[in-house]
């Protein structure tokens, strides 16, 4: 009797949504209706792989490799130094406008940032702002957690290793050297910067940072990343930021700065350029290379021709694929008679 109480009180509410009594519709998958959709679909998916195809190939595009593995290039004597501070130029052209805005980009190639090892070697309560770890840091730093029997602040490899080539850009005008000005505001994403990230709250800033060390490879402590924008210093610098978004892919890019500003906001004038590097990352050791990339967007985004390739296989498969339904639907549908 008490079993039956129980089922009966467990028994779901007698309603149409309980009891899986609503109303529903079924389509019938007729020739008539999938051949048609098929077309429709593939149309469609055609139409968006052209715009997005045409678009891709509309953006400018500018690759300067950089790493100075050939001797004739201009930092092969930075590449060979292993030296910090050692200064190369790269010159180049352009022949029309690059239209503005312009993003200026560092690569690097077979740089595994995915690699879980590493990507865990950091502690996400430092990086917050909480001073207790800045005294404890967290055992997943490892192997970079201390330096001289103290504390490294920032710990962990992500951030020991980030990039510190910096960058001039020049245009060459009556034989002269024109500064172009470069903007590195924003270029990281709002959430890491207003959220993720945050300093601690202390005032200066440096005092956060006694009984300390900076990573091993930092040529500067983290509280004078910048020392020309005090705001701009510590685990909220626009540069730190967005070495520590790690890159998915082996070979990728990430934004610099931005050329937006004075006689440079439309673009790049055709003309002849030079980039002043300070050479200071090494790459050769894991057979990496390093370029420079100039680069302008759409309402796509970057340049990207895959994304439109991907719709127009997708969508003439479904055409061919239309047609042969439609084939073989009217073969059987309508049978030759003898």
């Amino acid at each position: 009797m008490v079993k039956e109480e129980q089922e009966i009180a467990n028994r779901p509410d007698n309603t149409a949504f309980t009891q899986q009594r609503l109303p529903a519709w079924q389509p019938m998958l007729s020739p008539g209706i999938v051949i048609p959709g098929f077309v429709i679909i593939g149309l469609a998916f055609i139409g968006i792989g052209v715009a997005l195809f045409v678009t891709s190939r509309s953006i400018q595009v500018l690759e300067i490799d950089y790493t100075g593995t050939e001797q004739t290039s201009p930092c092969f004597k930075c590449s060979e130094a292993n030296t910090n501070n050692c200064v190369c130029q790269m010159d180049f052209s352009i022949d029309s406008l690059f239209k503005g805005p312009v993003f200026f980009y560092y690569g690097l190639t077979n740089y595994f940032q995915n690699y879980r090892n590493y990507g865990v070697s950091k502690d996400d309560n430092q990086l917050s702002g909480n001073l207790d770890s800045f005294t404890n840091p967290s055992s997943t730093c490892s192997p970079y957690i201390y330096a001289n029997s103290k504390p490294i602040v920032p710990c962990g490899s992500v951030a020991n290793s980030m990039f510190n080539d910096t960058f001039k850009m020049y245009q060459i005008v009556n034989g002269k050297r024109k500064q172009v000005p470069f903007d590195g505001k924003g270029i990281a994403w709002w959430t890491d910067y207003n959220i993720k990230y945050r300093n601690p709250a202390v005032t200066p800033l440096k005092n956060a940072f006694n009984g300390t060390v900076k990573p091993i490879f930092w040529p500067r402590p983290a509280y004078e990343l910048d020392p020309s924008d005090p705001a701009n210093n510590g685990f909220i610098n626009q540069d730190f930021l967005v070495w520590m978004r790690r890159a998915a892919l082996p070979d990728f890019r990430k934004l610099y700065r931005r050329i937006t500003e004075g006689d440079y906001a439309n673009g790049l004038p055709a003309g002849n350029y030079s980039i002043e590097i300070a050479y200071n990352y090494p790459v050769l050791s894991f057979d990496g290379r390093k370029k420079v990339v100039l680069s302008n967007v759409s309402w796509m985004g970057g340049k990207n021709e895959f994304l439109g390739i991907a719709y127009l296989v997708i969508g003439s498969m479904c055409v061919v694929m239309s047609i042969v339904m439609l084939i073989v639907y009217a073969k059987f549908k309508f049978p030759e008679e003898d």
